[in-house]
């Protein structure tokens, strides 16, 4: 097989006479020796043969992965990530604005409430959709949130935001089915929709819409094979959020039609201007939404791995199978944790969000006074992104070059998809006073190189 390295089995036969194992003379059958000879001769090749047997089994094989596999994406972040660490071993200084996670530490209370569980051994097996006290409380927020009645049999519990995208792709999708998504988006969307063979239908996210869809273009796309649409508000890699317009726009692009809508709001608490709006609040909706939200964000909790979908009990029951068959269940310590963190005092909450909005500002305006650049300013999430095609640079070699030449972590715009050539995506996560440095250090590449 091409470029697979061949094993060269030993030669045993050098110490092993088989013919003359096999060929003892008959008329010799009788005297002692003969006899002695013969049974010295079948321990030599029992022994070759057992030789022989163990080199083939230990032989390098070929690994055949499924061919799924080879549809099965990633996320650039990480990857950069890896890089970027590789060059602070080597004594390099890297300003890090290529994780989409908060730098703040989780709440005081919240990690209370978890030592606390610990103690209260909170440290078994739970349900398999979640502990009934967190679904309960759930469902009481989304309730009064999305100003609709949820009950806690539609809340599924799971470890983190992803496991939502995978179970409803893989419990509504089928190969040959469609499924639109948002362009540039969060990259594990296409990631499960080529997985499970489907046709993953972007949908462009417009700058001149301030990173929104256009309706008009989503009536185009959808047709009787769309199975799911993804909606994601506020938005990775953007900021954009969609408007109460948009929200109603899509409601009726959909209509009467038997579409399941994933609507995306890990976000939603990270609102810089106006206000949130899910398509589950409208009327209609609410059996044809799966919302999926979680703690990470909200709460600097990314690293607790905690996040929930919100859908009609009919479709929470096997999406809660999925959890059986895959993780069990998400642990209950962190689930007595998020109880706190919905229950308890939201100041940390409104801190983070008006220190990201006070990020996001020095960002957009430091970036739109550098050659090349213009930025938009991004209503939500905590991601800035810059328009760089007056740069002349292709998105992914300047988002290489200023991590190797200037020391600064992005992400080009192409890792959320073919649309997010020309942009570039910085996360604000950081403090001001590398936001600046970060600033002065592309500026300068900039004045050098363009």
């Amino acid at each position: 097989m091409k470029n697979q390295r061949r094993f060269k089995a030993p030669n045993y036969s050098r110490d092993c006479s088989l013919a003359k194992a096999f060929g003892v003379s008959a008329a010799n059958s009788g005297t002692t020796h003969a006899s002695q000879s013969r049974h010295r001769e079948k321990d030599k090749l029992r022994e070759c043969i057992d030789n022989a047997d163990f080199a083939i089994m230990t032989q390098a094989r070929e690994l055949r992965l499924a061919k799924r596999m080879a549809r099965l994406g990633t996320e650039t972040a990480f990857e950069v990530l890896v890089k970027a660490r590789a060059l602070e071993a080597k004594g390099r200084d890297i300003i890090h604005l290529e994780i989409g996670e908060p730098d703040f530490d989780t709440p005081a209370n919240i990690i209370d409430a978890a030592c606390d569980a610990l103690h209260k051994s909170f440290t078994h097996y739970g349900p398999s959709a979640g502990l009934p006290q967190l679904r309960e409380v759930i469902a009481q927020h989304v309730s009064e949130t999305r100003r609709i009645e949820v009950t806690p049999e539609e809340v599924v519990i799971v470890p983190g935001g992803k496991p939502i995208i995978f179970f409803s792709v893989l419990a509504l999708v089928e190969d040959g089915d469609e499924v639109i998504y948002p362009n540039p988006g969060f990259p594990i969307y296409e990631s499960m929709i080529n997985y499970v063979g489907a046709k993953a239908v972007p949908i462009r996210l417009r700058e001149d819409l301030d990173f929104r869809l256009d309706v008009d273009e989503l009536v185009e796309l959808i047709n009787d094979r769309t199975k799911l649409i993804i909606l994601n508000s506020p938005q990775n890699p953007t900021g954009g959020v969609l408007e109460k317009k948009d929200i109603d726009g899509i409601a009726r692009a959909i209509g009467d039609r038997n579409i399941m809508v994933l609507s995306d709001e890990i976000y939603s608490r990270l609102i810089f201007e106006g206000e949130h709006h899910s398509i589950m609040s409208i009327d209609g909706m609410k059996e044809r939404t799966i919302l999926l939200d979680g703690f990470s964000k909200t709460y600097a909790m990314t690293g607790w791995r905690m996040g929930y979908g919100v859908m009609r009990a009919d479709l929470a029951s096997p999406i809660a199978r999925l959890m059986t068959n895959s993780n069990s269940c998400t642990a209950s310590f962190t689930q007595v944790a998020g109880i706190e963190a919905l229950r308890g005092n939201q100041q940390s909450v409104d801190a983070m969000r008006a220190e990201f909005k006070k990020r996001r500002d020095v960002m957009v305006a430091g970036l739109n006074k550098i050659k090349g650049f213009s930025c938009r300013s991004p209503h939500g999430a905590f991601y800035v992104f810059p328009n760089i095609t007056k740069t002349g640079w292709p998105s992914k070699k300047l988002a290489d070059a200023l991590l190797d030449d200037a020391g600064v972590a992005a992400l080009s715009g192409t890792a959320f998809g073919n649309f997010g050539e020309g942009y570039l995506r910085f996360s604000v996560a950081n403090s001001i006073e590398n936001i600046e440095k970060a600033l002065d250090r592309v500026s300068n590449w900039a004045k050098k190189n363009l």
